[in-house]
């Protein structure tokens, strides 16, 4: 199968380098140049290209069976550029594109903003609460109007994302001891890298059409999650100042029941602290 990565960055990399080992044709694609001698390593073709060059995209979803965008916007891109000007000049392409039967996209779960702790799923409706997430609202919904009967459009919407690397601890180390805004009731919803690549494996297997959420089982508090992390690190916990109010996050118990009714099984079901 060919199959083409549009941004080989955290998870995309780990995403490419799984197909490639399965014996699958990988084309993968980023922004940075001197990250091109390390994608050939497992990757047949590479690119370094932005999402709104529409010459060279159409060059790299060429002879493809499924392609996965999975952007990321880092300190100093515009979300717009990254995210939705990507995804319009993606659909463009695809539009005069007869091999490719499949997207799948690495959405957000933050898309769901504030809903007060309670339970959302895939047929809630989207309530982001900052232009950063109207971009990822307006993004999924580019994708989705590209899925045609030869062409099915998978949008997996990831929670906070952890791995080799990237654990936990390493990601909030910086925050113990010091005083957040907020109570720490927001809903820490998490997943895995190794469950991102295994649903996205899953996803082109079933070839999935639609929304589907990707997060673990676990369902606490941050406040609840930062203390057990601490405490299993020895050190001192985050002091919480309710007085402010945090803009920052989303706060949703966001359901995995949909693509686990598909077929799905958590490889990390518990996040590791």
């Amino acid at each position: 199968m060919n199959i083409a990565i549009i941004g080989c960055g955290y998870v995309g990399t780990a995403v490419a380098r799984h197909f490639s080992q399965l014996g699958n044709v990988v084309t993968a694609t980023t922004t940075t140049p001197d990250r091109l001698q390390e994608l050939e390593t497992f990757a047949r073709r590479v690119f370094a290209v932005k999402g709104n060059n529409a010459s060279t995209l159409k060059s790299v979803v060429e002879n493809q069976d499924t392609v996965l965008l999975s952007v990321g916007a880092t300190k100093g891109n515009p979300y717009e550029e990254v995210y939705l000007e990507t995804a319009n000049t993606l659909v463009s392409v695809l539009s005069e594109n007869s091999t490719v039967q499949q997207v799948i996209y690495t959405a957000s779960c933050a898309i769901y903003g504030e809903r007060n702790g309670a339970w959302v799923d895939e047929d809630s409706i989207v309530a982001p609460t900052s232009e950063k997430g109207e971009i990822l609202s307006k993004t999924e919904q580019m994708l989705l109007s590209a899925s045609r009967e030869n062409l099915r459009v998978c949008i997996l919407r990831l929670g906070g994302i952890y791995g080799p690397g990237r654990e936990i601890i390493k990601i909030f180390s910086r925050v113990s001891g010091m005083t957040r805004p907020g109570d720490g009731s927001a809903i820490a919803n998490w997943v895995h890298l190794e469950d991102i690549v295994g649903a996205i494996a899953f996803a082109n297997e079933r070839q999935l059409q639609g929304i589907y959420n990707v997060v673990d089982d676990e369902k606490i508090t941050r406040k609840q999650m930062l203390d057990n992390l601490f405490a299993k690190h020895n050190l001192p916990n985050v002091i919480w100042d309710a007085s402010v109010q945090n803009t920052g996050s989303y706060n949703a118990r966001v359901s995995n029941k949909k693509i686990k009714a598909a077929g799905y099984q958590l490889i990390h079901p518990q996040r590791l602290l």
